[in-house]
């Protein structure tokens, strides 16, 4: 960012040498440390430096910034979990506890991130590329759950999607609750993992699903 220049009114006129991401990282510090609801579009602007008008150029409006932000959170979830899983390897069921300890690890190290992707109340279809973002981090619970279900009998196996969701509400829940980076974070006579992988283990036998491993 420099200045350059007379503006109107005898002013020097204000360059930023990439508004975007500016006002990316500004939301950014901003949510971690007021919510996702806790500033306004000119707040963001004022904390990255530029006018009030200047978010205009990238952005309709607050929501749109907030969007952007959940969906590269999104992406970058979707590729901790996708590094979690690692295609089932080992084997799936270890894969699957890695997935966990990648949701947690997600919400731990990138508060601001998780908190507007999960709690600034943007709806996932006001931008298509959040959509997209959203599902694909979906779609690596569903693959893990799949995998793990495949060893049952077809007319036993529960709906991968059912169970996905499960898992994902049950993850949803202990990272929120237990296993945020801030000030949000509740204490805990265990780590959020143990806490997490004894659900879901209670979870999968009485799916039946340790019994078919």
């Amino acid at each position: 960012m420099s200045w350059s220049g007379q503006g109107p009114g005898g002013r020097r006129s204000y360059h930023h040498g990439n508004l975007r991401e500016a006002l990316i990282a500004a939301a950014l510090d901003l949510i971690a440390r007021k919510g996702p609801a806790g500033f306004t579009f000119a707040d963001a602007a004022r904390s990255a430096g530029v006018s009030p008008a200047a978010p205009y150029r990238h952005f309709r409006d607050r929501d749109a910034l907030i969007a952007d932000i959940a969906r590269r959170g999104f992406e970058q979830f979707a590729a901790r979990l996708a590094a979690g899983w690692s295609d089932g390897r080992p084997e799936p069921f270890a894969a699957f506890e890695n997935v966990g300890r990648a949701y947690l690890a997600f919400a731990r190290d990138e508060p601001a991130y998780y908190s507007a992707m999960f709690e600034a109340g943007i709806a996932l279809d006001s931008e298509p590329e959040l959509r997209l973002a959203a599902d694909r981090a979906f779609a690596v619970l569903r693959q893990a759950s799949e995998a793990l279900c495949a060893p049952l009998p077809k007319e036993r196996r529960p709906p991968a999607l059912m169970m996905s969701l499960h898992v994902w509400a049950l993850s949803h829940g202990v990272a929120s609750l237990f296993g945020r980076g801030d000030r949000g974070r509740r204490a805990l006579p265990m780590t959020p993992e143990e806490l997490l992988e004894a659900g879901v283990l209670i979870y999968l036998r009485g799916l039946g699903v340790l019994a078919a491993r």
